[in-house]
């Protein structure tokens, strides 16, 4: 197993957590490895679910060791056992660690959040920093970084088999879907449009969904954290800002093997993208895991675009080329003339780090390994 960067030992230390993440992101896995004496109540188990279901006080019977954390699994499944749970945290001061998917059908459903007695943490696919040595660009960009994939003799079947046995069906029922083929169009639809703008016209023409059904059908992308909107700075006074969001899948693999892209080889205009997108979800990932509250945006006018800003504090333009040209601090210069961000990154694939008219430029290896070790003002 790899290191993970989410040190659910140190959070839970501290007071009760949701640990919310896509499937396969690793999280029993890493319950297991920094939580080896928690007791487990995992409800995907029949026996367990059934018992539940029917009486939810039954919960405080099934722990061993009161003192020790209690994990509820898949907590999505039985919204309603949140109130027992919300009555074990005030009565007994049992600490718990509540898994899922998604936190969508529990608010969906009604389901207790504990008001305030229990903070969240994402866990992400594996990320640069957590492979280590074991990381490759390419294998990366292909196939992302999902621990089942990433480390698969065949991850092309395996990306098949998460996307039609989970994109495809659970995703599918969370959004009430009737029509199957059609949300399986909008899926690819989305995919072949990841790292773009969203444009619901352009996209209801090219998937045959309603445009008024497709903001709902994005929601569900996004509450079960299958994707998010990266929101534009429309603050710009001297270049006027364009509005529209875009949307950016979780992984790299999933994406690529939606819009029917793979293999992405070198020179391939998708492969940029994807480094585009494995970039920015580095820096969402690192933000998390370092319980930093950033926002994440991109800018763009009719000329010129950044592809991220993170806060107030770092903008980035992100190229996979291997040899730096100073037209890539084109958009940067543009931003910096507004005078809201503090400081203008170019990342590449370049063999060395450099700076002209007071913008840094480096390869991406070196930005990863100072951000991950902190070495950015965030």
């Amino acid at each position: 197993m790899y290191s993970r960067s989410l040190k659910l030992d140190e959070l839970v230390a501290k007071t009760n957590y949701f640990l919310f993440g896509p499937r396969s992101t690793g999280k029993s896995s890493l319950i297991k490895a920094q939580l080896p004496r928690a007791q487990v109540i995992d409800l995907l188990e029949d026996s367990t679910y059934e018992q539940l279901l029917r009486r939810p006080e039954s919960l405080s019977e099934m722990f061993q060791d009161p003192k020790e954390i209690v994990v509820i699994d898949e907590i999505q499944k039985l919204p309603k056992l949140m109130d027992e749970v919300h009555r074990l945290i005030e009565k007994r001061k049992i600490r718990f660690l509540l898994t899922g998917s998604s936190a969508r059908k529990l608010r969906r459903q009604g389901g207790n959040m504990l008001g305030g007695r229990a903070r969240e943490a994402l866990l992400f696919p594996l990320t640069w920093y957590e492979l280590d040595k074991h990381f490759n660009l390419v294998k990366y960009l292909n196939y992302g970084g999902l621990p089942i994939i990433y480390d698969s003799a065949e991850p092309i079947e395996d990306l098949k088999a998460y996307c039609k046995n989970y994109l495809n069906e659970e995703i599918k029922i969370e959004a009430a879907v009737r029509n199957y083929d059609r949300f399986v169009r909008f899926l690819e639809t989305m995919a072949l449009n990841n790292g773009q703008e969203i444009n619901y016209e352009g996209l209801s023409s090219d998937c045959g969904v309603p445009a008024r059904t497709l903001e709902g059908h994005i929601e569900v992308l996004k509450d079960t954290l299958i994707g998010f909107e990266l929101m534009p700075l429309t603050k710009t006074i001297k270049r006027k800002a364009i509005s529209r969001s875009k949307f950016y899948f979780f992984d790299t693999g999933i994406s690529n093997f939606l819009g029917q892209k793979l293999p992405l080889n070198e020179g391939a205009k998708d492969l940029g993208i994807s480094f585009e997108q494995f970039i920015i979800n580095e820096v969402k990932a690192y933000l998390s895991y370092s319980r930093k509250n950033h926002s994440l945006c991109y800018w763009r006018s009719r000329t010129h675009e950044v592809d991220l800003i993170v806060g107030k504090s770092l903008a980035i333009e992100i190229k996979l080329s291997q040899n730096f040209k100073p037209e890539f601090f084109n958009g940067l210069r543009a931003l910096r003339e507004e005078n809201l961000i503090e400081s203008y990154l170019v990342i590449g694939r370049f063999p060395r780090e450099g700076s002209l008219d007071g913008i840094r430029y480096m390869g991406y290896e070196t930005f990863l390994k100072q951000l991950w070790t902190h070495q950015f003002n965030l």
